[in-house]
C-alpha cells in the first residue's frame, strides 16, 4: 500500500515566498499554492495524511489579529501539520505567541528562515508532528528507547505510504535484523505494528470533522472505505463510523496498549543484537 505523494500546499500572497517554497521542496513535496481559506479546506479534505500546510496566518485579515481561517483549519483538521509563514520584526513576540496558541507546529520568519535548507528542515521536523506527538504521549513509560525508536519510525513511514522494507531502511538495519529487534524490545512484529500504526493514522483522522470516512480511508491508502472498515473490525472490532462516535484515537490507543501489554509480557529470545 503506497500513498503516492506528500502534497505541500501554501496560502500565501507574497509570490517570492512561495518560489522559494516550490524551489526548495521540488522532488520532495507536490507544491501547491492554493487561493484561499476555503480552497485550502477543500484540498485538504482530500489529501493523504502525509500533507503538510505553510500559511500566512493574517492572510485576508490585518496585522492586528490572526485570521478566521487559520481559526477554523485547526479546528476542523487538527492532525495536519501546519506552520505560518510571516516577516518577524523584534516587536512581534506577542504576535508570535498568539499564532502559537492557535496549534501551529512551527513559524517560519520570512527573510530569516526561508532559505532552501531551513525550509527543508522545518518541513521533516513537521512531517508527522501531530501523530507523532499523540503516540509518544501514550506509549508506556517502561518502554525502552530502541522501542521508541522503531514506533517513531513506523509512525513516520505509514504516514509517507511506506511498509516493512521501508521501516527496515529508514532504522538502517535488515527486516531480518528489524524483527529480531521488535521481538526483544516487545513490540508486535513489523508488519503488524505498522498495520496498527496504520489503524492510529486513521483514527486520528477520523477524529477530524472535516473529513468523511471515505475521505479518511483514501488518504490512508485504501481504495474504498469498506478496506478500512475490515481492518478495524479486525484490530478494534468496530466500524470506522463507531470508533468515530466513541472517540476514535482514544478507542483505538485503548486496543492498541492491551497488545503492547501482551507483547512486554511474552517470552522473548535473548539477542546480541539488544
Amino acid at each position: 500500500m503506497k500513498i503516492p505523494h506528500r502534497p505541500l500546499l501554501v496560502l500565501h500572497a507574497h509570490a517570492r515566498f512561495r518560489d522559494r517554497v516550490r524551489s526548495a521542496v521540488r522532488g520532495d513535496y507536490e507544491f501547491k499554492a492554493v487561493a484561499d481559506w476555503h480552497t485550502l479546506n477543500q484540498a485538504l479534505r482530500d489529501s493523504p495524511p502525509s500533507a503538510v500546510v505553510i500559511v500566512d496566518p493574517y492572510f485576508d485579515s490585518g496585522r492586528d489579529q490572526v485570521s478566521p481561517g487559520l481559526r477554523s483549519l485547526m479546528a476542523d483538521f487538527p492532525s495536519v501539520p501546519v506552520l505560518a509563514a510571516l516577516e518577524v520584526g523584534p516587536d512581534d513576540a506577542d504576535a508570535l505567541v498568539r499564532i502559537g496558541g492557535h496549534g501551529v507546529c512551527d513559524i517560519v520568519s520570512i527573510g530569516h528562515d526561508d532559505t532552501a535548507a531551513a525550509l527543508r528542515h522545518r518541513l521533516g521536523k513537521a512531517e508527522c508532528r501531530p501523530l507523532k506527538l499523540l503516540i509518544a504521549d501514550i506509549l508506556p513509560m517502561d518502554l525502552g528507547g530502541r522501542a521508541r525508536a522503531i514506533v517513531d519510525a513506523a509512525t513516520r513511514v505509514v504516514s509517507g505510504g511506506g511498509d516493512g522494507s521501508d521501516l527496515a531502511k529508514r532504522l538502517g538495519v535488515s527486516r531480518r535484523t528489524l524483527l529480531r529487534w521488535s521481538e526483544v524490545a516487545g513490540l508486535p512484529p513489523p508488519r503488524r505494528l505498522l498495520a496498527w500504526m496504520r489503524i492510529l493514522l486513521a483514527a486520528e483522522l477520523l477524529d477530524d470533522p472535516g473529513r468523511s470516512v471515505l475521505g479518511v480511508a483514501q488518504a490512508c491508502g485504501y481504495s474504498s472505505d469498506s478496506g478500512l472498515r475490515r481492518v478495524t473490525m479486525k484490530f478494534v472490532g468496530l466500524t470506522p463510523t463507531e470508533l468515530r462516535a466513541r472517540g476514535a484515537f482514544a478507542g483505538a490507543t485503548k486496543r492498541f496498549l492491551q497488545e503492547l501489554e501482551r507483547c512486554h509480557h511474552r517470552p522473548r529470545r535473548a539477542s546480541h543484537a539488544a
